[in-house]
């Protein structure tokens, strides 16, 4: 008989150290809440992350198509091929600008950033090449009007 209740008690403590205690069961909930405060913060932190890089991504585009444009320019290309060569880099929806200052030549380019923050803020980035002349012909700068401008109707908008 010693034997017997010796045995059942073991088994009575390993029982009892499973259950889940009334503890347990209240840690649960608070874990559930704690979750639902951090979810939007962490969907707010990744939003900013994405709209970050693609500000970054969009401007990378519009310092290359400036740059590009400011290359025809010197190479004598005329101001609708600038026109051409910057959509084709920036995007539908970016807008040129060509000046010339003496010698001198610029191409400024501007776009939206695209993507759900990018439409909520109206954040628009640019970006400036200036080059000098280098075409043995006429002169590209005389070509080019004072200030040209040249807007699409997404950057409007």
């Amino acid at each position: 008989m010693g034997m017997g209740a010796a045995a059942a008690t073991p088994r009575a403590a390993a029982t009892a150290r499973w259950r889940p205690s009334q503890a347990g069961r209240m840690c649960r909930g608070a874990v559930t809440a704690e979750f639902a405060v951090a979810l939007p913060a962490v969907l707010l932190l990744l939003a900013l992350l994405l709209a970050g890089s693609a500000a970054g991504v969009t401007q990378l585009r519009l310092e290359e198509a400036a740059r590009a444009g400011a290359r025809a320019l010197a190479r004598g290309e005329d101001v609708a091929a600038v026109d051409v060569i910057v959509r084709r880099l920036a995007g539908n929806t970016a807008a040129s600008a060509v000046a010339s200052d003496g010698g001198w030549l610029s191409v400024t380019v501007s776009g939206r950033v695209p993507g759900a923050v990018g439409s909520l803020l109206p954040w628009t980035l640019s970006a400036r090449a200036w080059v000098r002349g280098e075409s043995s012909g006429p002169s590209a700068a005389a070509r080019v009007p004072e200030v040209w401008h040249h807007q699409l109707q997404g950057v409007a908008a």
